[in-house]
């Protein structure tokens, strides 16, 4: 097996990594607030079109490296891709965004069980070590409580169809870790993109239209400011960079590892719900944030005093 720790590649995929989760930190609060002015499946179809459209001179330079192998794991990624946005979108329209950003930071405990059941092997000692320090950190940062009793009690309570739908994305978006792990390294990421993202647009428009005709979600458009920000935003920055950075350099970095950066989104997406929905953060916030940001510095380090042992 390929060695991921200390390389140089290793830093530079982990550093993206961040950029990605500091990219993807905005959109709990933006997206919560575009969806006053637009059904759900339609926002997701309109954002992956959007990134469509800006990577087709893309594609056109690189049309021949695409051929079925290549394209049937693009898809399924974007299967997977679809399926982690499409219940996180729908779910929070019934969940605060730090909820939301807790229940999808529950993968990053997900990730090492689906390694060691899919890819058959396990996680090193320090990235084990780190999962822990940062699930606690998600459950402290999500807390409007100021005890630990409180923070059991609020785990169980008030649990909506929101918070299930965003706890199903979660697995998704752990899947699709652990599979773009696998097929990054064996195919071209100009098509390994471009499928992503064409097929989460495709199926976001056929979701619409099912959702639409069996009254589950009436689609609506409102072209607010509001939403021409949001679209902005989530197709260029939170869409085609995130995902073209994440396909691009996530196989550098352990799933593992590469989870527990991605954890680092619910501190910057509390931020900005303080700062725009006043959303509180609490005391036990604060201290989330620093047990999820010593889950990260913990496991490079354990992990770099391993290797540099051997």
């Amino acid at each position: 097996m390929k060695n991921k720790f200390l390389s140089k590649q290793h830093f530079i995929g982990e550093t993206a990594l961040i950029i990605v989760t500091l990219l993807w930190g905005g959109t709990f609060v933006i997206v919560k607030e575009s969806l006053n002015d637009i059904s759900a499946m339609t926002f997701i179809a309109l954002r992956f079109s959007i990134a469509f459209v800006l990577l087709l001179p893309f594609i056109i330079k690189y049309r021949r490296k695409f051929n079925k192998g290549s394209v049937i794991a693009g898809f399924v990624l974007g299967v997977f891709l679809f399926l982690g946005f499409g219940t996180q979108t729908v779910g929070l329209q019934y969940t605060t965004a730090t909820k939301s950003a807790f229940l999808t930071g529950t993968a990053v405990v997900l990730v090492p069980v689906l390694q060691v059941l899919i890819e058959k092997r396990s996680p090193s000692p320090g990235s084990l070590i780190g999962i822990v320090f940062v699930f606690t950190g998600i459950l402290f940062l999500s807390s409007e409580g100021n005890s630990i009793v409180n923070l059991i009690e609020e785990v169980g309570k008030n649990f909506n169809i929101g918070d299930l739908l965003t706890l199903i994305c979660a697995l998704f978006f752990a899947i699709y870790i652990i599979y773009l792990d696998i097929v990054s390294s064996e195919y071209p990421f100009s098509v390994l993109l471009t499928m992503q993202i064409i097929t989460t647009a495709v199926l976001a428009y056929f979701a619409s239209f099912i959702f639409n005709s069996f009254s589950i979600e009436k689609t609506n458009v409102n072209f607010s400011n509001t939403l021409i920000f949001g679209l902005i935003y989530t197709s260029i920055f939170a869409t085609l960079i995130t995902t073209a950075m994440q396909t691009r350099f996530q196989k550098y970095v352990t799933p593992t590892k590469a989870g527990i950066i991605y954890s680092l989104e619910p501190i910057f997406a509390s931020i900005l719900a303080f700062f725009l929905l006043n959303e509180k953060i609490t005391n036990f916030g604060l201290a989330g944030a620093v047990l999820i940001i010593s889950g990260l510095v913990i496991s490079e380090i354990y992990d770099s005093g391993i290797k540099n042992e051997r």
